[in-house]
C-alpha cells in the first residue's frame, strides 16, 4: 500500500507533468507557426531575390540555413528583381511583407553597421501604400467605437479615403459645431458651423497582423543571440521590444491623439508651427477625429513656388522645430516624412501622423548636444568623454583609442565645407565603431538616429544648398546656453536644493521612523540578550539541581545498601 506521502504527492506530480507536456506543446506548436511564417516570408523575399543579405553573417541558426539553401529557387525567372539594386529589392520585398516587415526595414534603415551603407538609402525610402479597406468597415468601426450611427456624428462623411496606408486610412467629413457669437443684444449668443474634419480609422484586423509577425521577429532575435553571441551586444530582442511598445501605441488611437494635445501645448506660442486640433468627442481607441489640415505637402515643391512661399525658410524652419522637439521638449514627432508634413497658405509648418513619437529624458539631451558640439569643434577627446561618462562605452576601453576612433570618423565629413555636413552621415559612421568598443546598443538612440536622417531629408530636398549648422546654430547655441552654462548649473543646484527642500520632511519623518524602529530593535535585543542570560541561569541551577539531586539520591542509595 502507497504510503500517504506519495499519495498526496502523486496527483501533483502527474499535474505538473500534464502542464509541461502542454507547454511543451505550444511551444512546438508556436516553433511550427513561426517558422512556417519564416517560410512565407523567405519566399516573398526570394521572389524578389532579396536574400542576399543573409550572406552577411559568418553564422546562422538552422532555420535560416534552410531558408537560405532552399528558396533561391523560388527566385528563378522572377521579373521581379530585374535591373533593380539589391536595396530596391529588399524593400520591394518587405512592402509585398505587409505592415510589421515595413517597420522593421524602416528601423534597419539606420542601422548601417547591420546592414550596411548601401542598403540604408532604400530602406530610408521605404513607405506603406496599402489598398483602402471597405467604406462599409470603415463605418462599422467608427459607429461601434463612438456608440452612435455615422450620420449623428458627421453631417457629411466622403465615402472615398483621401490616404490609405498599413494601419490605417483618412476619410475627410464635416461637422456641426456651436461657436460664441456674441451681439450687443446677447452676450451670450452662439451660432451654428460646419468644421472640416479628418477622421483615422484602425484598419480591420491590424493587430492580429503585428502580432503575429511580432512574434516571429522576437524568435528570430532570440535566436540571433543564442547562435550568433557576437549579436548580443546589439540587443536584437531589445530593439524588437521596442519596436513593440511603439506598435502597440501605434494600435490606440487616443494614444496618438495624446501625442498630438501634448506637442500642440508645446508649441502653443510657436507662430511657424501649427498641430491639428484633436476632437476628443469623436475620439475612441480605432477612431480619432481632428481638424483638417488646409496646406500643400513639402513633398509637392513646384505647388509650395507657385504658391509663393520661401523654400529656404521652410528648410530652416523643419530643421528648428525638429531640434525644438527634440532639445527642448524632449519630445519629438519621429515619423518627420513629406507626407506627414504640410504648409498652410500662410507658411506655417503643419505636422500630421503622430503614431510614433520618441522621448528623451534630460541626461541623453544633454549627451547628444554635447557630443554633437564637441565634433563640430573638433574636440575628438571630449567627444569620447562624454560617450564615457554615459556608459555608452564600457570602462576598461580605451578613452584615447576612442578618442581616436571619433577623429576618424569626424575628419572626413568635417573637413568637407559646412554646407556639406551631413548629421545623417557623421551617426551612421559613428554606429559603425560600436563593435570594435563593445558598445551596446542605445534602442532610445535608434528613433532619434531615424528622425535626425528623415528630417535632414525633407530639410535639403527643399533646399539643396541648406547649410545645417547654420540652421541649428541658434536653436543648439540657445539650449546649450541655458543647460550647460554657469546659469544653467546654478539653476539646477538651485532645483535639486527645492527638490531636497520638499523631501526634507518626509525625510526627517523616515530617519526618526528608523530611529524609534532601531531603539526597538536595540531594546527587543537587550530584552533579548536579558531572556538568555536568564534562562542560562535557570539552565544552570536545574542542572545544579539534578547534579545535587543525583548526589543526594546516590547516598542514599548507597545508605540503603550499606544498611541492608
Amino acid at each position: 500500500m502507497p504510503s500517504p506521502v506519495r499519495r498526496h504527492c502523486r496527483p501533483a506530480f502527474r499535474l505538473a507533468s500534464l502542464g509541461w507536456r502542454i507547454e511543451e506543446r505550444y511551444s512546438v506548436i508556436r516553433t511550427t507557426l513561426n517558422f512556417l511564417r519564416l517560410l512565407y516570408a523567405a519566399r516573398t523575399l526570394a521572389r524578389h531575390d532579396a536574400l542576399f543579405f543573409l550572406d552577411r553573417f559568418a553564422r546562422l541558426p538552422l532555420p535560416l540555413v534552410v531558408v537560405r539553401k532552399v528558396m533561391p529557387v523560388f527566385a528563378l525567372g522572377s521579373p521581379k528583381s530585374q535591373g533593380l539594386r539589391e536595396g530596391e529589392r529588399l524593400a520591394n520585398a518587405l512592402r509585398d511583407l505587409g505592415p510589421s516587415f515595413i517597420k522593421l526595414g524602416q528601423a534597419l534603415s539606420v542601422r548601417a553597421d547591420l546592414i550596411g551603407e548601401d542598403l540604408v538609402q532604400d530602406l530610408g525610402n521605404l513607405r506603406d501604400r496599402l489598398p483602402p479597406f471597405p467604406f462599409e468597415k470603415a463605418q462599422e468601426t467608427i459607429e461601434y467605437e463612438l456608440q452612435a450611427p455615422l450620420d449623428s456624428l458627421f453631417v457629411e462623411f466622403d465615402r472615398e479615403p483621401v490616404a490609405a496606408a498599413s494601419i490605417a486610412q483618412v476619410h475627410f467629413a464635416k461637422v456641426r459645431e456651436r461657436r460664441p457669437a456674441p451681439t450687443d443684444d446677447d452676450p451670450d449668443a452662439e451660432e451654428e458651423v460646419l468644421r472640416d474634419v479628418a477622421v483615422k480609422i484602425l484598419r480591420p484586423g491590424i493587430e492580429l497582423a503585428f502580432e503575429r509577425d511580432l512574434r516571429l521577429f522576437f524568435w528570430l532575435a532570440g535566436l540571433a543571440e543564442k547562435y550568433q553571441p557576437q549579436t548580443r551586444r546589439l540587443r536584437l530582442t531589445k530593439i524588437v521590444e521596442t519596436l513593440a511598445d511603439s506598435v502597440e501605441l501605434e494600435m490606440d488611437l487616443r494614444m496618438e491623439a495624446a501625442a498630438a494635445s501634448e506637442m500642440a501645448e508645446n508649441f502653443a506660442d510657436d507662430a511657424d508651427f501649427d498641430v491639428p486640433e484633436i476632437d476628443w468627442q469623436r475620439t475612441a481607441r480605432r477612431v480619432m477625429t481632428q481638424s483638417r489640415v488646409e496646406g500643400v505637402s513639402v513633398a509637392r515643391k513646384e505647388e509650395l513656388l507657385a504658391a509663393g512661399h520661401d523654400l529656404t525658410a521652410l528648410s530652416n524652419n523643419v530643421i528648428r522645430v525638429f531640434l525644438h522637439q527634440v532639445l527642448r521638449d524632449g519630445f519629438f514627432h519621429a515619423d518627420m516624412h513629406h507626407g506627414n508634413l504640410f504648409v498652410t497658405p500662410d507658411g506655417r509648418l503643419v505636422a500630421v501622423d503622430f503614431g510614433i513619437m520618441g522621448r528623451m529624458n534630460r541626461e541623453t539631451r544633454l549627451f547628444m548636444a554635447e557630443m554633437l558640439h564637441a565634433f563640430l569643434t573638433r574636440d575628438y577627446h571630449r567627444a569620447a568623454d562624454v560617450h564615457f561618462r554615459a556608459g555608452y562605452v564600457p570602462p576598461h576601453k580605451s578613452l584615447d583609442n576612442f578618442a581616436q576612433a571619433c577623429r576618424s570618423i569626424g575628419e572626413p565629413i568635417l573637413g568637407r565645407p559646412v554646407s556639406e555636413i551631413s548629421i545623417a552621415r557623421l551617426l551612421v559612421q559613428l554606429f559603425q565603431i560600436t563593435e570594435t568598443f563593445e558598445m551596446e546598443t542605445q534602442p532610445q538612440l535608434l528613433l532619434l538616429q531615424k528622425t535626425m536622417v528623415t528630417a535632414e531629408g525633407v530639410a535639403q530636398s527643399l533646399n539643396p544648398d541648406i547649410n545645417f549648422w547654420e540652421a541649428a546654430e541658434p536653436t543648439v547655441a540657445h539650449w546649450m546656453r541655458e543647460n550647460m552654462g554657469v546659469e544653467a548649473h546654478a539653476a539646477e543646484v538651485v532645483k535639486d536644493g527645492i527638490a531636497l527642500l520638499r523631501k526634507l520632511p518626509a525625510i526627517v519623518n523616515k530617519a526618526d521612523a528608523l530611529l524609534l524602529e532601531m531603539e526597538a530593535r536595540e531594546k527587543a535585543r537587550e530584552h533579548i540578550l536579558e531572556t538568555r542570560r536568564q534562562l542560562a541561569k535557570e539552565r544552570r541551577d536545574h542542572l545544579a539541581y539534578i547534579a545535587g539531586g543525583g548526589v543526594i539520591g546516590g547516598l542514599v542509595v548507597w545508605l540503603i545498601v550499606l544498611l541492608a
